[in-house]
This record gives structure tokens, C-alpha cells and sequence, in this order.
């Protein structure tokens, strides 16, 4: 079986058949090559339902929960649209076939770097990437259309719902490790936002100034 068929039979068996109904989404699901996105030795498990390590002990998402997260944000056509945890650049590549700008920060130098590589390989030129601390956002890029958090947070970060439009829509993961729910906070006016649980989920930390606290380093 080559990779775009699949891809078709990820979308149908784990994404279609489990509740993801907008066209967009299912379309781009079909089309970005995950496995360009995975680890080097990891390529034949890439349209299995499963989160896969990537370097620096992070990890690329389970195929249904992207899809669920994107369908979330009701992403259209030439939105502008922010990604907190870029990894390995493959949630930032699915945004990027929907919306017009992504702007997508990642905590570790290194998969910046890698996630711009798959990116450009890819012809993929309307995604901007940067290392930082992504619980601050972008300030000089906002405000934006959607913002999806690819981390947990312990509480949904100020900075984030100040850099969403009035309508915007911030798809994030709450909670400690073992139990967290997503999040869909949609800002329905300068302070006001309406709040939607979307479920439970399993993410990795979102280190930062407003997400958790950096690991303490063990010695050897």
C-alpha cells in the first residue's frame, strides 16, 4: 500500500468514522504525508492512531486528535492562525493547506530547525516558524483567527486569549499529565469568552513562563 492510500484509510478508519465531519479537515488529513513528519525509523507506523516520539522527548500527535483539534478551531480559508508546540512541523504543515499565514513556535532549536526543513521540502511557504517560549504566543503576529495549543497547559495562559480576535477560536489541553480536557475558548468580546469541553486527552508539558515550570535537570 503506498502512502496515499494510506492516508485514505487513516482518514476513513480513525478520523470519519470517529465523528470529523469538515470537509477541509478530511481533505488535508488525505493529503500531507505524515510520515515525512515522524522519526527516522518510525515511517511504517505513521497512519496507525497512535502518538509517535520525535527528538527532545516530544512527541507527533495521534492522527484523530489532530484532526479533532483542527476541526475544533472552524479554520477558513485565509485565516491566520497560531501553533503553540510545533515538534516536528506536521500540525503546522495540516493548518497550512487550510489557512492563509501560520505562525508556529516550538521550545527546543533543533525541531525549529528540522520542522523548517520538512516545511520548505515540502513547498509548504506559508507557515513562519521561531524558537521561544510559545505560553506567551506571538505578540508581533497577533492577533489571530485560531490558536491551537499542540501541548498541556495548567491553566489557559492570559497572553493567549489577549492575541485572539473577538471570535476567535483557542483549541488547548488543560490539566496535569494524567488528566487533561480540551479545550475550545472562543472570545466573544474584550473580556468575555465562551467556554467548551471537548474531552479528555494526553498531551506532553508545555514548558514556559505561563505553562509548567522547566524539568529539574537530575545528575548524572
Amino acid at each position: 500500500m503506498d502512502s496515499s492510500q494510506a492516508r485514505n484509510r487513516m482518514v476513513e478508519a480513525q478520523i470519519a468514522r470517529r465523528g470529523v465531519r469538515d470537509p477541509r479537515v478530511l481533505n488535508v488529513m488525505r493529503t500531507v504525508p505524515r510520515e515525512a513528519f515522524t522519526a527516522a525509523g518510525f515511517e511504517e507506523f505513521a497512519y496507525e492512531d497512535s502518538p509517535l516520539p520525535i527528538a527532545e522527548g516530544q512527541t507527533i500527535s495521534q492522527p484523530y486528535i489532530v484532526a479533532a483539534m483542527l476541526e475544533a478551531a472552524e479554520l477558513e480559508d485565509g485565516n491566520r492562525v497560531l501553533e503553540i508546540g510545533a515538534g516536528s512541523g506536521y500540525v503546522a504543515a495540516l493548518l497550512s493547506r487550510i489557512a492563509g499565514m501560520v505562525y508556529a513556535v516550538e521550545r527546543h532549536a533543533a525541531l525549529t530547525d528540522a520542522a523548517h526543513e520538512r516545511l520548505r521540502a515540502l513547498g509548504y511557504d506559508n507557515v513562519e516558524l521561531r524558537t521561544g517560549d510559545g505560553s506567551n504566543g506571538w505578540l508581533d503576529a497577533a492577533p489571530f483567527d485560531a490558536i491551537i495549543v499542540s501541548a498541556c497547559v495548567p491553566k489557559i495562559a492570559d497572553a493567549l486569549k489577549r492575541q485572539l480576535i473577538i471570535g476567535g477560536r483557542l483549541v488547548v489541553p488543560v490539566g496535569a499529565l494524567d488528566e487533561q480536557r480540551l479545550i475550545r475558548l472562543t472570545r466573544t468580546g474584550q473580556d468575555a469568552f465562551e467556554k467548551v469541553d471537548l474531552g479528555g486527552v494526553r498531551f506532553v508539558k508545555l514548558i514556559g513562563t505561563e505553562g509548567w515550570d522547566e524539568p529539574a535537570k537530575t545528575s548524572a
